[in-house]
């Protein structure tokens, strides 16, 4: 598939051009390599992705956390050596972060409720006026304890659990990646438990404060599902290769 053709549907299907980021998405880095056939799919990129995205011989590497964020850095240093190892493989380089967040079918979120049951979904948590995260109630309501097993089955994670509410999960927020400052808005929400990546020290007590149970299940492990969901898509609609990289943080 040509890369023109391919980067044309992504940034329509992501919506990148109407969603504000931290920095540029989309297609990061041209390489000379302008037909796609395979796709390596990871959350970050680093030298050990790209080397291993390499022996696969991919086309393109297309991940959640790209290589250009807030003001332009000097391609030197970290930043330069993974260009120039892009480059040299013939790799081409697709970023989505917040869209991929956000979208309804393929999105991190939306793909964790799905995963974890929301019923009578509601999106929430807005990142420059984007609603990032979900909120429904659980088909059936589940022991806290049997839904942090749930989430460290299906993200393949060790959650950690602050035990702020009741007993049982009846109404979940999620919003994956960095959601530890969000908590108020959570009960806001009305949920009784909120699913999220990391936590940090500052907001510790949050979740006794308002009444809430808090899982951390990682941000990697989190962040995990939209890219496999877009590959999956990409495969099943226009017939290309793809292979998901996996590189866990255990952050």
């Amino acid at each position: 598939m040509n890369r023109t053709e391919l980067t044309t549907y992504l940034d329509n299907y992501l919506r990148i051009a109407e969603i504000k980021d931290y920095g540029p998405q989309g297609l990061q880095l041209e390489a000379d390599n302008t037909e796609i056939k395979r796709i390596a799919l990871a959350v970050d990129v680093a030298p050990p992705i790209i080397a291993e995205a390499a022996k696969w011989n991919a086309d393109m590497l297309l991940v959640h956390h790209g290589i250009l964020w807030r003001d332009v850095e000097r391609i030197a240093g970290g930043l330069g050596a993974r260009v120039r190892q892009l480059l040299s493989s013939g790799i081409n380089l697709y970023a989505a972060h917040l869209p991929l967040d956000a979208h309804p079918q393929v999105g991190n979120n939306a793909i964790l409720g799905q995963m974890f049951g929301l019923t009578e979904i509601e999106w929430w948590g807005s990142a420059y006026g984007t609603p990032l995260g979900v909120v429904g109630e659980l088909a059936a309501p589940i022991p806290l304890a049997q839904f942090t097993k749930q989430v460290d089955s299906a993200l393949d994670t060790h959650t950690r659990t602050l035990k702020g509410g009741a007993n049982t999960v009846r109404k979940l927020a999620i919003l994956s990646g960095f959601g530890a400052d969000r908590v108020a808005e959570v009960a806001e929400l009305g949920a009784d438990t909120y699913l999220t990546g990391e936590t940090s020290h500052q907001n510790f007590y949050a979740a006794y404060d308002h009444g809430l149970n808090v899982v951390f299940a990682g941000h990697y492990a989190t962040e995990t599902v939209g890219v496999q969901a877009l590959g999956t898509h990409l495969s099943e609609k226009f017939g290309l290769e793809t292979q998901f990289f996996d590189f866990p943080t255990r952050m």
